[in-house]
C-alpha cells in the first residue's frame, strides 16, 4: 500500500458517517430487536482523489455509489454491531487501496513468420468452406 493510499484511507475513516439499522437474516429474536447492521456513508468528493484513481474507484464501487458522489456500504454479516462496523471499515479501506493500484499493462503478443503463414492458411480454408455454403445456382 502506498503512502498516498494509506493517507486517503485514514482521511476516509475520519470523514465517514455511520448509522446502525435493523439487519435481515439469521439471528432469531435478536435480529428483530437490535440494530446490528452498519451503514457507512462517505462523500467521495471530499477525499480529493486524483482523477485516474477516482475513475477506478467509481468503477469498483459500482451501484454502491450514488449520483451525489456518496459511497454507501452496508455490513450485516455478523451478529454484533462492533463486528459489522469493523467489517464495513475494512471493506472501505480495501476498496480505496484497490482503486490506487495501477492496472497491469497488456503485453503485446509477438507472432513469428511461420505462425503468421499458418494463421493465414487456416483463414483461407475457412473462407473456402464458407464460400461453398451459398445458394446453388443452376446457370
Amino acid at each position: 500500500m502506498t503512502t498516498s493510499a494509506h493517507d486517503t484511507v485514514a482521511r476516509a475513516l475520519a470523514l465517514v458517517s455511520e448509522s446502525f439499522i435493523a439487519a435481515s437474516g439469521p439471528g432469531g429474536q435478536n435480529v428483530n430487536k437490535v440494530a446490528t447492521a452498519v451503514q457507512l456513508r462517505l462523500n467521495v468528493y471530499a477525499l480529493r482523489l486524483p482523477p485516474e484513481v477516482f475513475s477506478r474507484f467509481r468503477q469498483l464501487a459500482g451501484s454502491r455509489m450514488t449520483a451525489k458522489g456518496e459511497l454507501l456500504l452496508t455490513a450485516q454479516r455478523f451478529r454484533t454491531q462492533e463486528a459489522n462496523r469493523q467489517d464495513a471499515r475494512d471493506r472501505l479501506s480495501e476498496l480505496i487501496e484497490e482503486a490506487f493500484k495501477l492496472p497491469e499493462k497488456r503485453a503485446k503478443s509477438r507472432l513469428n513468420r511461420v505462425g503468421k503463414t499458418e494463421r493465414l492458411a487456416g483463414k483461407k480454408i475457412r473462407s473456402a468452406v464458407k464460400a461453398g455454403r451459398g445458394k446453388v445456382r443452376l446457370d
